[in-house]
């Protein structure tokens, strides 16, 4: 009677949603205009192929997205690549997995921080310094979380209907430029995918380390794999689809974008390139437009993002896998991780600040907090296809093994992902594995060099 009293108490999250609720949910993570800041950096990078490199990334994120949905089907709980690596191939590659996505917590308030200082500055307030306004963004964020103020599902919706429709104006005035221009052959034309006079597959593979930003998010939807009906079928579904989503408006975005400003090199500043492509076919309203749902957007982004890793922090610093005296505090009275968000407000000002510098950095802030992010992405990706790879061929916990499915496909994902790594420029190269040797010789420490397993780290909002 004890055993089933404990059983009927345990908290369960109720199967109810849908595969629909899935997609919407990815596509909520994701955004409509994934592509957009990012536009002019991969324009630069591509010699003019970013459609190209959406493309080809698209490949390695839908066998990524496949592996994601069969471990979600195999631990149907509300799981991530920490999880799925963890329960998957080893507890201690686990945590290393879910050490690289901490990474990725911290970075985001930091990227987020740095497109705006540089839009603000580049494009609507030249006077004031860029350095001022990274300042400025980040005390904004750390003040809104440390009394409380959260973005709400329903502003996330309003933001997502807002950005479809200036997406929407977007394409309708693209093509109506392009038609009235130059008729059919200003609308379809190679030039974005092939142009053969600057088409160099080496430097656009190279690129492809960037332009895979524009899918970051889409395995957000496998956290929800508690709370989804028929979740074997459904959670790889929606990772797939969501990935598609992604891809495919990406690309056309992208695709209309350098139809209509074929000229790449004469952008006048890279991060914001795509407002003045919709200067050119709309004006300053759609230039407003666009330029207030990316402030919007990123902040918002940003304001979530402090606060998730500010979160996760202190669920580390509380199960005493960080020092509890710090990270383990709350404001009396509170459930605010104080030091935690000054922490992640200073560490994206800081970063903001740093990245800006020539002698530091090569190339802009943004495109360096590019490459940073999708390192602990990458190295998550690539566990998540080895483990895929193990549970289902070497172990064959589906009962039979299917050669392509089963092996050559996460084997593959896993390969193109570090290679993705590897092609990450040297900054992220060396702050990602400074990081990672970090994480491994914690994990050693605390594990008697890896003869206990290592502590669980609570991704889940504590």
């Amino acid at each position: 009677m004890e055993t089933a009293s404990a059983t009927t108490s345990a908290p369960r999250l109720k199967r109810v949603l849908t595969l629909w609720d899935l997609i919407f949910y990815g596509i909520v993570l994701i955004q409509p205009i994934a592509p957009v800041p990012l536009y002019g950096v991969v324009q630069k990078l591509t010699n003019g192929h970013f459609v190209a490199a959406i493309l080809i990334v698209l490949f390695a994120m839908l066998i990524t997205a496949v592996s994601y949905g069969r471990m979600g089907a195999l631990y149907p709980t509300a799981g991530s690549a920490y999880t799925y690596v963890g329960r998957g191939l080893n507890p201690h590659l686990g945590f290393l997995a879910g050490w690289a996505m901490i990474l990725d917590y911290l970075l985001q308030p930091l990227i987020n921080t740095v497109w705006i200082a540089t839009a603000l500055h580049e494009r609507y307030v030249h006077q004031v310094p860029y350095v001022v306004w990274a300042l400025i963004i980040a005390a904004i964020m750390t003040v809104l979380n440390l009394i409380g103020v959260k973005a709400s599902s329903r502003a996330n919706k309003v933001l997502l209907a807002v950005m479809t429709v200036v997406v929407a104006f977007f394409v309708v005035f693209a093509i109506k430029f392009l038609y009235g221009g130059q008729g059919w052959a200003g609308i379809f034309s190679l030039q974005p995918i092939y142009d053969p006079a600057t088409f160099n597959a080496h430097t656009i593979l190279r690129a492809t380390s960037f332009a895979a930003l524009t899918y970051i998010g889409f395995d957000g939807v496998t956290t929800l794999a508690e709370d989804v009906e028929n979740p074997k079928r459904n959670v790889l579904l929606a990772v797939v689809l969501t990935c598609i989503f992604a891809g495919v408006c990406s690309a056309f975005e992208a695709y209309l974008g350098a139809r209509v400003w074929p000229e790449w090199q004469t952008f006048p500043n890279l991060e914001t390139a795509f407002m003045d492509i919709c200067y050119r076919v709309g004006g300053k309203v759609l230039f407003n437009s666009m330029g207030a749902i990316l402030i919007v957007a990123a902040f918002g982004s940003g304001l979530t993002g402090t606060l998730g890793a500010a979160r996760l922090l202190f669920g580390m610093g509380r199960d005493s896998v960080l020092p509890r005296k710090f990270f383990g505090q709350l404001k009396p009275g509170t459930s605010t991780p104080t030091n935690n968000i000054l922490l992640i407000g200073g560490l994206a000002f800081a970063g903001a600040v740093l990245l800006h510098i020539p002698s530091i950095a090569k190339g802009s802030a943004y495109e360096q907090a590019g490459y940073l992010l999708n390192f602990g992405a990458f190295l998550a990706f690539m566990g998540v296809n080895v483990a895929c790879f193990w549970q289902f061929s070497v172990i064959a916990r589906s009962g039979k093994r299917r050669l392509v499915r089963d092996a050559i496909l996460p084997l593959i994902g896993a390969l193109v992902c570090l290679y993705l790594v590897w092609n990450l420029n040297i900054l992220a190269k060396v702050v990602g594995g400074i990081w990672f040797v970090i994480g491994l010789l914690y994990v050693g420490y605390k594990t008697n060099w890896f003869r206990a397993a290592p502590v669980m780290i609570d991704f889940s909002e504590p």
